[in-house]
């Protein structure tokens, strides 16, 4: 009886223990989670100062009806213009490439992205077309856009956008081959500057066999561009 009652202390006692720890990992979670909310409000708050010093630098009269809440409403939209800096491929891959039997090529095209020019930070904008050749794996389609958007999401230059999600889709994959093309229009040259309202610009980025095989790269810049 005494035997029996022991195991029964016992098996309460790790029933307890085990309880224990997965309410400290919760509070645990809890406590790093309000600690980030905090981290963002005060960036937020600070980058809504900053707005609102520039728009008095500008002559502007921020207590006005139509400006009162502007500074924080630009600090919210740029700090989602910029959510890139939060995200890492690893967060949206891991779970999504696969094994598969398949070595022909995989192209998504017209993908809509939306960044910002790191010179002047207005927007320019377009679409991305991205072609790998699979070396036994595969990866959800999906996937492809969104590693378009963690690059997108950041300050940029064209020319390293188109670079980074290149390395990053070969480096995640291993394929035979990437290649990713850009075509943009950039504000920064339509709204000032030179002011061509219909100048785009192209850049691409070929790796593998897309770069030293020129019927495979061929066959990609048909089927993505029409060329």
């Amino acid at each position: 009886m005494e035997f029996h009652y022991a195991t029964e202390m016992n098996g309460n006692v790790a029933k307890v223990s085990r309880l224990s720890k997965c309410i400290e990992s919760k509070q645990g979670d809890l406590e790093e989670k309000a600690s980030k909310e905090s981290e963002v409000l005060t960036k937020t708050s600070c980058i809504e100062k900053a707005y609102c010093t520039i728009l008095s630098e500008l002559g502007e009269n921020t207590e006005r009806e139509g400006l009162l809440r502007t500074p924080l409403r630009a600090a919210k939209a740029m700090q989602f213009f910029t959510t890139g800096y939060q995200l890492t491929i690893k967060d949206i891959l891991n779970d999504a490439i696969f094994d598969e039997n398949h070595d022909e090529m995989v192209i998504v095209r017209d993908i809509d992205l939306f960044s910002l020019c790191e010179h002047h930070l207005v927007p320019f904008f377009g679409k991305a077309h991205i072609a790998y050749l699979p070396n036994k794996k595969v990866v959800g389609l999906s996937k492809l856009a969104r590693v378009v958007e963690i690059f997108s999401r950041r300050l940029q230059v064209q020319e390293r956008l188109t670079k980074q999600i290149a390395a990053a889709i070969h480096e995640a994959l291993e394929p035979a081959g990437v290649a990713v093309v850009i075509e943009a229009a950039h504000m920064c040259m339509v709204m000032r500057g030179v002011q061509k309202m219909n100048a785009k610009t192209v850049t691409s980025v070929m790796l593998g066999a897309f770069q030293t095989n020129a019927e495979t790269r061929e066959e990609f810049l048909s089927l993505a561009l029409g060329k």
